[in-house]
């Protein structure tokens, strides 16, 4: 038994500006699937206004009332067919019945993608990062990694290791359609800009050493070492996440109630996947005032409800934290330059968060702030791995503004509060 290929992921797009486009999603079910359908929408900039999703364990039903988050951004029928490709691709996998494609429940483990290495070097300019990076994100290249340094005469040289969604970067004719796109954006600052790919030694002598330095841990880790909630003024506000067992036979229910931000349901999606933690029915929805209000009927990956008071406890600390402080953000100085630290947990599949590069270097250029080195990484913190981003600011550039307006500036964008 199956449903037609065409209507598994159904879009129905608003016929009013300001009015919710519509996403359902009919297809067998698989503990993580919210988590990998809420990342796709975050990663196409849709913000998830409310949610119901419904499942039998086997087989889920999913409907998604989402807005576009930048009303400037061009959405026209490609972007949304490429949208419900990229959603039709994270559920189950398909398979063909007399010529006619039916998903199935069957799980896949598909290779993990090419990594290529593209070197781009131009003349620097104000905005100069974050107009690279957006023409990366809209080509839907995903950058692993990047090493970004400015010379004394103003030269930039961008290394950047990204992988390709559409998985066509081995071809003449998409590497010409991103030397293009680049030299659209940048204009005659272009010095030069290459396209290769690169093996798997190449890959593990760019990465990083996995453990940082204790003075940058004390930075913006201190509250994750030591398992506090965090009294700092760069949260979200209350979050409130109850548990309550009486009122299903074989569900947990989990009501929580926070203000909402940019990626919120990817934020709960993602944590509850990291613990197994399988939904059956669930509720989002945005009141006036932007609060949130979510209602999850859960169970664990043996399916039954959460009864131990110690792994309700954890759950309900991990949740309270992932919505209080989904990012690590700060300013600190590393002797006589200034550095922003940004810093997201990344799944237990390796996936990390959409576009929060992307929104980094935003935020740097709305704030007209210089970057002179630019260096994205993955580090282990305590029993959990994060990606890092470390931003060394322009000298002249970072004395126009205190350390806390760029921490806040930073912080509002990549919330969504801006």
């Amino acid at each position: 038994m199956g449903i037609l290929h065409d209507d598994v992921v159904i879009i129905r797009q608003s016929e009013q500006e300001g009015e919710p486009s519509v996403i359902t999603v009919n297809c067998p079910d698989k503990t993580g699937l919210g988590c990998d359908l809420c990342r796709i929408l975050l990663f196409f900039g849709l913000s998830i206004v409310r949610g119901d999703v419904s499942t039998d364990g086997k087989w889920c039903y999913i409907v998604f009332w989402v807005v576009v988050c930048k009303p400037t951004t061009k959405w026209d029928s490609s972007r949304w067919e490429l949208l419900k490709k990229r959603l039709i691709g994270a559920c189950p996998s398909c398979s063909s019945a007399s010529g006619i494609s039916y998903y199935c429940s069957e799980s896949q483990h598909p290779k993990p993608p090419d990594v290529f290495l593209l070197k781009l070097c131009c003349y620097d300019r104000k905005g100069l990062l974050h107009d690279v990076t957006d023409v990366l994100c809209s080509l839907e290249l995903n950058i692993k990694k990047v090493k970004v340094s400015t010379t004394p005469d103003g030269t930039v040289m961008d290394l950047f290791f990204v992988t390709d969604t559409r998985e066509l970067l081995h071809t003449t004719k998409r590497q010409e359609e991103t030397y293009k796109a680049l030299e659209d954006v940048m204009l005659d600052t272009v010095i030069s800009c290459n396209i290769e790919k690169v093996g798997p030694e190449i890959t593990a002598c760019s990465q990083a050493s996995p453990f940082l330095p204790s003075a940058i841990t004390e930075d913006i880790f201190h509250l994750e070492m030591s398992n506090e909630l965090p009294s700092l003024s760069l949260t979200s506000n209350n979050v409130s996440v109850m548990m309550d067992n009486s009122l299903s036979p074989a569900h947990t229910l989990v009501q929580i109630v926070c203000q909402d931000h940019k990626g919120l349901l990817y934020d709960i999606m993602r944590t509850l996947k990291d613990y197994n933690i399988q939904i059956s029915y669930g509720r989002f929805y945005i009141k006036q005032g932007r609060k949130c209000e979510i209602d999850l009927f859960i169970m664990q990956a043996d399916g039954k409800k959460i009864v131990d008071p110690s792994k309700q406890s954890a759950l309900s600390s991990r949740l309270q934290m992932e919505l209080l402080q989904p990012l690590r953000v700060a300013v600190v100085s590393r002797g006589p330059d200034t550095e922003l630290l940004v810093a997201n947990p990344v799944e237990l599949s390796s996936k990390g968060r959409p576009l929060v590069f992307h929104d980094i270097t935003l935020a740097l250029k709305m704030l007209n702030t210089c970057i002179f080195s630019a260096e994205i990484a993955r580090h282990m913190i305590g029993d959990r791995e994060w990606e890092v981003y470390r931003v060394l600011l322009d000298e002249g550039a970072s004395l126009s503004l205190s350390r806390r307006k760029v921490e806040e500036g930073v912080w509002k964008l990549l919330m969504g509060w801006e």
